[in-house]
């Protein structure tokens, strides 16, 4: 099943009105966990009008899902694309008008979008303590040095090229610093971020970076949810790599998700 999806116009985002896609059956549901998505691209695309199959998925699992693309806006790189998704998350914690007062708020996003993810989980950890329930991190692009093991297959899927430009593309003005919120691998602070759902494959060449950041949050205090698919299920597709296999991981996504949302609702408030 296709999610549907709406377009709307933020008015009181702090950068100004901005356009999302709201991915739901109904924007009446009053208990729904809103989902702000930041979509992958390996800080490159800036299509707008292209298909969004883990917003989709997450719609499809019962949530109110809200597509900011942050790539046309700011080009893509650092600060700016993290200031823009932060400045959405904040709205929607602010104005709570999607949802309800029971609905939970959780930022999400896959490759560079679960890059985004993990870094305005961390900034909402230190300005808005307490307001961000979740955080979905599907195959996040966390380490810039591109070293672990896994990643020497990234030749395999055709991503090694992109990845490297992308990240030169999002830390360029840096000079080879990495901010704590761009390169969330090597934040050295991670307690009191919010609960984290982690998804990779066997066959991913971002399965060790992601392993080794649920392994920080985890040493932090932090409750993860961390499931490593198994290879063959087409996983590359889902941030635009080569694969042989057709995709087959939409009905896990959903699952893993619909699992750590009853998870968190069941924490103590």
């Amino acid at each position: 099943m296709r999610a549907p999806f709406k377009e709307v116009v933020l008015e009181g985002v702090a950068s100004g009105p901005v356009s999302v896609r709201v991915f739901c059956d109904t924007l009446d549901n009053k208990t729904a966990p809103v989902v702000l998505y930041l979509h992958g691209g390996a800080f490159l695309d800036k299509a707008v009008n292209v298909a969004r199959p883990v917003a989709e998925c997450l719609a499809d699992a019962g949530a109110i899902v809200v597509d900011a693309d942050c790539s046309g806006p700011t080009d893509n790189g650092f600060p700016q694309s993290l200031e823009y998704a932060y400045g959405v998350l904040e709205y929607l914690a602010r104005k709570r008008e999607l949802g309800g007062k029971k609905s939970l708020l959780l930022v999400a996003g896959e490759e560079s979008g679960g890059n985004l993810a993990a870094g305005v989980a961390l900034k909402a950890r230190d300005q808005m303590p307490g307001k961000l329930d979740g955080q979905v991190l599907i195959s996040p692009l966390l380490d810039p040095f591109m070293g672990t093991k896994s990643f020497q297959c990234a030749d395999r899927n055709g991503m090694r090229e992109r990845w490297s430009e992308g990240w030169n593309r999002y830390l360029g003005f840096l000079g080879g610093v990495c901010h704590p919120y761009a390169a969330p691998r090597f934040c050295s602070r991670l307690a009191g971020v919010a609960p984290t759902l982690l998804l990779t494959a066997e066959d991913d060449p971002l399965r060790d970076e992601s392993l080794e950041y649920s392994s920080l949050l985890t040493k932090a205090g932090v409750p993860v949810h961390q499931h490593i698919l198994p290879a063959g299920m087409g996983w590359a597709r889902l941030y635009g790599g080569q694969s042989d296999d057709e995709p087959t991981w939409q009905t896990e996504i959903c699952a893993r998700f619909k699992s750590f949302v009853d998870d968190v609702r069941a924490r103590p408030g």
